[in-house]
């Protein structure tokens, strides 16, 4: 084995993995700066995570390259970050990257000043010249190069970068506010009929990743108005459910279909996603009494408990993309890999899953086939055909264990945690699952107790008794809900007590992170390093809005404690944001869903929403571009 590198003594299992690279790695933080500052050299930051696939391809073509080592040793001082542990730097960088017109998604790569400034930035090089993109060995040379001879232009793009990033941060100012009403938040239903795909389900086209807060936003509607309302909802759970992303033999999904038909995934396993997933299929279910919907969240939970959950109760990250060197190979089926499983059953589940001999899973960058099957429902089966195939898939589920499974990434993340004690708890009762709740029980006890710094603030992750990052705005507010969750689905004294740690929690939130210059809060606050901006996170990604699910805690404790003030001070935070979600509906839906929630109390008709609660009170990828003006920045000199 190569020697080791700086990011040995790290505990993220991604940074983990390339503390062997040929690579001169620095972890974040003041040493590396300060030696870029000392040998005016700039930065190269690499950002990923530990399950992501094209983190590895690039981290096997470039970072284990001796040749291009050499170039980074020689000439920059090279930093790797785990995204999941630093959501402020990957949200900073990744909005520079976006800025100059480029599409986000990992691995981010980024070149900076010392003094952290962005000058330029993508996500994947190839190591040679191909699809658009300059090889990567090629692009630091030429930055190289212009960080001694145009240093000025360098400084140019920087300039325009940082005013970008600050127009950004101002966004929600600079649209303006509009009238809070039932008609601008029609304006979100109006904008997902739109986009809706009618043939497959979901919005838009491919890639596609699983829509949790557009499935939200629906559901609340069909819950309120009716199965009317439920039809794109139940359409794009049962795509889902039927698809490939699904993982119909270990249950779970996997993070994005690469098709528009839900069929080839990317078979990284996020704790983030099942978690909001595990919560949106029971309460469809609860809704529909559909068998598939119930079912497949089923999988969701007793995949989360058996393969996702840790020792002491919390949850593990996520699961690889890869193993034994190729991308899903754990997942996917030959035919006769079935027909050894299987023997004479073989014939049920090869009509059920669209099995074929020549396969249906191609190799993303080249589009060959591989001669093997992403399984998936070809239609929802019969209550007799699903008798049949269950055993079925338990054998099969016995087999794939005997492969060499995908890298488990076990730090836990406090707010994705969160995310899945909201789920189990949401689940428990529709499913009539106890041990879903006691599960969540469990997790909500590590959060309250041992995932603490010293000074008793929230950790945003830990490992092997490990963690020193404070957690951010997500972690909290995810927090803050899920134990209103709890409360939700328990009673008495015990929906009592965690009432009252959803209420400390508020009231960190509201210490930690109140926006100093406005309404509403920040992403980061007191005990989180300042960095160029300060984040706002107003959008939704794969999970929602941060300063959004916070005023979500603050107007669901109002409303069990009868502290309006606390509505109050969400309101001023979503009429700041009005504007930008009449602009830009499908990406504020939890802000939509925060004023669904402030305009029922108004009509006096969203008081019954916590059902396990007496009422008693208590004692204490891949993005869009962002167009920002800003021409691509051409490191050889030319714009």
């Amino acid at each position: 084995m190569s020697p080791t590198n700086r990011l040995a003594a790290e505990s993220s299992p991604y940074l983990l993995q390339h503390a062997h690279n040929p690579v001169d790695w620095y972890p974040w933080g003041e040493e590396a700066f300060s030696k870029a500052k000392v040998q005016d050299r700039p930065v190269f930051l690499s950002i990923g995570y530990s399950s992501c696939h094209w983190c590895h391809v690039m981290e096997r073509e470039s970072f284990e390259d001796e040749a291009t080592a050499r170039l980074l040793n020689d000439h920059f001082v090279s930093i790797k970050v785990d995204r999941e542990e630093r959501p402020d730097v990957d949200d900073v960088y990744m909005s520079a990257v976006q800025a100059m017109g480029n599409r986000g998604g990992w691995p981010l790569s980024a070149f900076l000043f010392p003094d952290g400034r962005p000058f330029f930035g993508g996500t994947y090089f190839p190591p040679d010249g191909r699809g658009g993109r300059p090889g990567f060995g090629a692009l630091l040379g030429r930055l190289a190069e212009a960080w001694h001879e145009r240093r000025s232009d360098l400084e140019d793009a920087a300039a325009r970068l940082l005013e970008a990033l600050g127009s950004e941060a101002r966004v929600a100012a600079s649209i303006g506010r509009r009238p809070l009403t039932r008609e601008l938040l029609a304006g979100l239903s109006s904008a997902l009929h739109r986009s809706f795909d009618m043939r497959h389900g979901g919005f838009g086209g491919a890639p596609k990743f699983p829509p949790h807060q557009a499935l939200d936003w629906l559901l609340v509607l069909a819950e309120r108005q009716g199965p009317a309302m439920a039809s794109m909802a139940d359409a794009t759970l049962e795509a889902m459910a039927l698809g490939g992303i699904h993982d119909h033999v270990g249950g779970g999904f996997h993070r994005y279909s690469t098709d528009e038909r839900w069929l080839l995934p990317h078979f990284e396993k996020m704790l983030a996603d099942n978690a909001l997933l595990l919560g949106l299929y029971a309460r469809a279910h609860a809704r529909s009494g559909r068998a598939l919907f119930g079912r497949t969240a089923r999988g969701i939970g007793d995949y989360l408990l058996s393969e996702m959950r840790g020792p002491e109760g919390g949850f593990y990250a996520g699961t690889d993309a890869d193993s034994e060197g190729e991308e899903g190979r754990f997942f996917v089926w030959s035919l006769d890999d079935v027909r050894a499983a299987l023997g004479p059953d073989v014939p049920l589940v090869e009509a059920a899953y669209g099995i074929r001999a020549e396969g249906n899973f191609r190799e993303e960058a080249t589009g060959e086939s591989t001669g093997r099957n992403v399984l998936h429902l070809r239609k929802e089966p019969s209550p007799e055909e699903e008798a049949r195939l269950a055993p079925l898939r338990l054998r099969l589920k016995e087999v794939r264990w005997r492969r060499v499974p995908p890298s488990l990434d076990d730090k836990r993340i406090a707010g994705w945690n969160a995310l899945a004690i909201s789920g189990l708890a949401t689940a428990a009762g529709p499913l009539g699952e106890p041990r879903y709740l006691e599960a969540a029980r469990a997790a909500a006890r590590v959060l309250l107790t041992t995932a603490r710094d010293g000074s008793g603030r929230l950790l945003r992750s830990w490992k092997d008794g490990r963690g020193t990052i404070a957690g951010f705005l997500e972690d909290e507010a995810f927090f803050a809900n899920a134990l209103l969750d709890l409360a939700a689905a328990t009673a008495g004294d015990e929906a009592r007590e965690w009432l009252s740690a959803a209420r400390r929690s508020v009231e960190a939130i509201r210490t930690r992170f109140r926006n100093p210059a406005g309404p509403g809060f920040l992403s980061s606050g007191e005990g989180n390093e300042a960095l160029l901006v300060q984040g706002r996170d107003l959008f939704d990604k794969a999970i929602p809005s941060a300063p959004a699910a916070a005023c979500m805690a603050l107007v669901r404790t109002a409303r069990l404690t009868g502290e309006t003030e606390l509505a109050d001070e969400a309101r001023e935070a979503v009429e700041e944001v009005s504007g930008l979600m009449e602009r830009v509906p499908h990406g504020t839906e939890t802000w939509h869903l925060v004023a669904d929630l402030l305009l029922g109390e108004e009509a006096g008709d969203g008081g019954d929403d916590q059902p396990g609660f007496d009422g008693e009170g208590c004692e204490d990828g891949i993005c869009t571009p962002r167009r920002s003006g800003i021409p691509p920045i051409d490191p050889t000199g030319a714009r």
